[in-house]
């Protein structure tokens, strides 16, 4: 099963690889960069039809030698001789950036924002011309291809253009398509949620170390312990309750656990942390 998918992939990956597409990353930081290294590990577009942007020349010219692909501080440049446009820049700086880039859209052109709490809406508006516009919001985990990206459409993407920006965010991760109005859920959820696993797994290593485990094996265990039932519940498709209760013998000894947890109010205080920051996406949307 295992040889048959990474047949599938690396068929998906050179059938891409021959993808004319011209690609703009316009703001190149953390998740661009990870983005584009994706797109060259897994031959999705041709380097030469790849440019970046970043604010400052001499990073330009670094990124341009470290990546070989084209990098410059010039948007409209880049927007112009592409295809497809991902924007990554800082959410308060969308309009400034589609104002330079705006001579070079077309409605032949795809923009695909990943610009936290930004509407299609307001992208469309700000372009002055009825293009596609996709909304994504991936997490960190994307730098080692195990990202959440969520996906939604404007009013103008077919089915052909959410199909690339699959495409594009599969290089890094799982992805899902939702109405936008989820995406302030999705950005609580699992772009914030990193974090809070990290306060999770360090609590679980530091339970580790008080009943005498050394540091770094408690650390270790913590981790592979949680990769592995995220893993369970991905491959199997079960409910984490049903999962949960396999685990859960009579009289055993992870119902006491169970039980420290349910009184200690973790189970509501993860779901207010979702809640509290899904408001604080709304809030930053409607800034």
């Amino acid at each position: 099963m295992a040889k048959k998918k990474e047949k599938a992939v690396h068929a998906i990956s050179q059938q891409n690889h021959s993808s004319d597409t011209k690609v703009a990353l316009l703001g190149t930081g953390k998740m661009g960069g990870i983005l584009l290294q994706a797109f060259l590990k897994n031959h999705l577009f041709r380097p030469e039809n790849i440019s970046a942007t970043v604010q400052h020349a001499e990073r330009a010219m670094n990124l341009g030698v470290q990546w070989g692909v084209s990098v410059t501080t010039d948007n409209l440049a880049a927007a112009r001789n592409s295809d497809l446009i991902l924007l990554g820049v800082k959410p308060q700086t969308v309009p400034e950036v589609i104002a330079q880039i705006r001579p070079a859209l077309t409605a032949k052109k795809t923009i695909i924002s990943f610009a936290a709490s930004v509407k299609t809406s307001a992208i469309e508006k700000a372009a002055g011309v009825d293009l596609a516009v996709i909304r994504a919001m991936p997490n960190t985990p994307s730098l080692l291809g195990c990202g959440a990206t969520a996906l939604c459409r404007g009013k103008f993407v077919t089915d052909d253009q959410l199909a690339l920006a699959e495409r594009v965010f599969a290089s890094v991760g799982r992805t899902v398509t939702v109405d936008e109005k989820h995406m302030d859920a999705v950005t609580a959820l699992s772009a914030s949620g990193p974090a809070y696993i990290y306060i999770i797994l360090e609590s679980l290593a530091e339970g580790g170390v008080k009943v005498g485990l050394p540091r770094d094996i408690a650390t270790l265990l913590a981790a592979q312990t949680a990769l592995g039932a995220a893993t369970m519940v991905l491959e199997t498709g079960s409910h984490p309750a049903l999962l949960k209760d396999a685990v859960t013998t009579p009289a055993g000894c992870t119902i006491d656990g169970i039980l420290e947890l349910e009184e200690g109010g973790l189970r509501v205080t993860l779901i207010k942390a979702v809640m509290r920051a899904a408001q604080r996406a709304r809030e930053l949307a409607s800034s």
